[in-house]
């Protein structure tokens, strides 16, 4: 029995609770559970008190994220902010910076204990040596708490300052070890209640929420507070007391950046703190998938069915690695960066969809002076990249004064750009009825958001299938006097400044959309589908998704087109819409179709089962893309 106690108190379920509300928080809690998963050996139950922005974020991250022995529950912060919305609160953190004083409500009645955490806190050892101090609590200790290491609840940092009442220095709330069995039954939800009322006749407002709230109660009764070690909440805002908390930094237990300053505050030993906290914020989250040592699997339904078509594969099939990377299950953040829409009322609204990688990201403020309208973007990073892309967008005026612009970061996992995985990622995200499918490397005319909108109405599309083609067009220059007009754009074609869009490699990519035509047209025209024809389309939101067995380079906006096709959109040229293709780099998958044979016949072998799947969904209508692939 001896021998098996450390395994048995290594199986025990931790469970973490914790409030998070808003996009930048949800950014913050995930370099907290990076922590947490990388030196934890137990299994967890995160409890996610959230809105609907921090619910709809964190529930697509860890679905998507798949880490072995986690459970995630998500409790609606909505429905207890009636429980706290009467309390006058000055903290910057508003009503959620309240809603820790719910939780023996919140949470289910048979979860006797969990650890609290604040999303600004950074672990530096295993959670459950902390889980571990429950053990310590006397039968009278309901609450564990390390002291407030600030003068704040001494009330002498300024002339006339009066905090809340507080049990000497007070305790801080970032971390909290809540026995929450035993505080429901000495009436928890009241008491603070009524500390709360009692205190507010004096104090008017809380200057630092549920803590000044928590302090009062304790102050009220002492015995009821176990004491736990300063490192376990190691407290950086300035003019602290947290150097005494240490001899050695190897001490230490759990950072708390708990001030509005975060990586900028005050301390000798900041350095190392902030390269801990930035060692987890640019961690590879894949790598916390492990399997704990010594526990049994507790792995959800979607892992199970991945590992089961995994291991189907046939690991002799020369065309393996495209087929394991179609069941590749990325993560994914929704929503990375701040985002707000407001629905026109006429339903006419179009996002603009694209993907795109770091080398792409000089493109954005061009897209986004460009199209005023929403945008949905993928981006296909690794963890440190996108934190090179959140200070890059923090810096730019531009995309500082967009909040129209949902940003989703897909994790990078594997060796091929998964680009349709990624394009619906970005398609699934669009909050319009209607969807304008491109390229980040394209920038719109000047004014085609409303056109598109016009034309919208103008052809119906509220009642019929169509896909409305916007006429691509490309320069070798990187800079581009960009044509005001059809007419300006004409001349710029005869003079050779401009091209259709490659015309000189890829011609049967974008002939069908017949530019002649085009120039002199001045009503929307219908074409008809031909083999390979991939034009930059607007139809409604609920098209067929991306086929993402097409990974890397070819036939993966091809594929979109001939379903679009099958389901018999009519394909509709605008006649006074362009886009322009601006010059870069190859990628480089289009460099391994270029330069590998088994490549390219794995990508002709993908054709041949797109093909065929294709027939067997849409049955005859689907047999003219057979007819035209022979005859290519």
């Amino acid at each position: 029995v001896l021998l098996l106690l450390p395994l048995l108190v290594s199986l025990q379920l931790i469970h973490v609770a914790c409030v998070c509300a808003g996009h930048n928080a949800s950014r913050d809690v995930v370099t907290l559970v990076k922590s947490v998963l990388f030196h934890r050996r137990n299994p967890l139950h995160f409890h996610f008190i959230t809105d609907t922005v921090a619910h709809r974020i964190l529930s697509a991250l860890f679905q998507s994220w798949m880490v072995p022995s986690v459970h995630v529950s998500f409790y609606d912060a909505d429905e207890l902010k009636s429980e706290v919305s009467w309390i006058p609160n000055k903290h910057y953190s508003g009503i959620y910076g309240l809603m820790k004083l719910t939780l023996t409500k919140a949470l289910p009645a048979d979860l006797s204990k969990v650890i609290v955490l604040d999303t600004d806190i950074t672990f530096a050892t295993d959670i459950a040596e902390l889980w571990g101090i429950f053990r310590k609590f006397t039968d009278k200790q309901v609450i564990g708490l390390v002291e407030n290491q600030s003068d704040w609840y001494l009330g002498n940092l300024w002339k006339n300052h009066k905090p809340w009442p507080a049990l000497g220095r007070g305790f801080n709330t970032g971390v909290i070890l809540l026995y929450l069995e035993r505080l429901r039954r000495i009436g928890w939800e009241q008491t603070w209640r009524l500390t709360a009322e009692r205190e507010l006749m004096s104090m008017l407002s809380t200057s630092l929420a549920d803590q000044d709230i928590f302090n009062a109660f304790i102050k009220q009764n002492p015995v009821l507070v176990h004491q736990l070690p300063c490192f376990w909440n190691v407290q950086l805002s300035d003019h602290t007391r947290s150097e005494q908390c240490y001899t050695e930094v190897s001490d230490l237990k759990v950072i708390h950046w708990n001030s509005p300053k975060k990586l900028r505050v005050k301390n000798k030993h900041v350095e190392f703190f902030r390269n801990l906290y930035l060692t987890f914020l640019e961690y590879d989250g894949n790598l916390l998938r492990r399997e704990l040592f010594g526990c049994p699997s507790q792995a959800s339904p979607g892992s199970v069915q991945l590992q089961t078509a995994l291991e189907q594969l046939d690991e002799d099939d020369q065309c393996y690695d495209f087929r394991r990377e179609r069941l590749t299950v990325h993560r994914v953040h929704l929503y990375f960066l701040q985002y707000e829409y407001t629905p026109v009322e006429d339903s006419t609204d179009i996002t603009l969809v694209a993907q795109l990688s770091m080398d792409r990201l000089q493109m954005l403020e061009a897209i986004c002076k460009h199209w005023e309208g929403p945008i949905s973007l993928a981006l296909y990073m690794s963890d440190a990249e996108a934190q090179q892309f959140l200070r890059y967008a923090q810096a730019s005026e531009v995309l500082k004064n967009r909040k129209n612009v949902g940003y989703h970061v897909v994790y990078k996992e594997g060796q091929f750009y998964p680009v349709n995985l990624v394009r619906n990622v970005a398609l699934k995200n669009a909050n319009t009825p209607y969807v304008f499918l491109t390229d980040v490397d394209f920038l719109p005319m000047y004014g085609l958001y409303d056109y598109l909108r016009k034309s919208v109405v103008q052809l119906d599309m509220a009642h019929t299938k169509k896909a409305l083609v916007v006429p691509a067009f490309e320069t070798l220059r990187y800079r581009l006097s960009f044509p005001k007009s059809k007419a300006e754009l004409l001349s710029m074609l005869d003079m050779g400044t401009l091209y259709t869009f490659r015309y000189h490699v890829w011609p049967k990519g974008h002939a069908p959309t017949n530019y002649a035509k085009w120039r002199t047209a001045t009503t929307p025209y219908r074409v008809e589908w031909e083999a390979d024809f991939e034009p930059y389309v607007v139809v409604r939101r609920d098209c067929p998704e991306y086929d993402q067995r097409f990974v890397g380079f070819g036939w993966n906006k091809v594929s979109h087109v001939m379903e679009l096709d099958a389901q018999e959109f009519d394909l509709m040229v605008l006649p006074n819409a362009f886009m322009i293709h601006m010059p870069h780099a190859p990628s480089f998958d289009i460099s391994k179709f270029r330069s590998s044979s088994g490549y390219r016949n794995c990508l002709n072998t993908l054709k041949d089962e797109f093909h065929q799947d294709l027939s067997r969904k849409y049955g005859s209508a689907a047999l003219k893309y057979l007819t035209a692939q022979r005859n290519i």
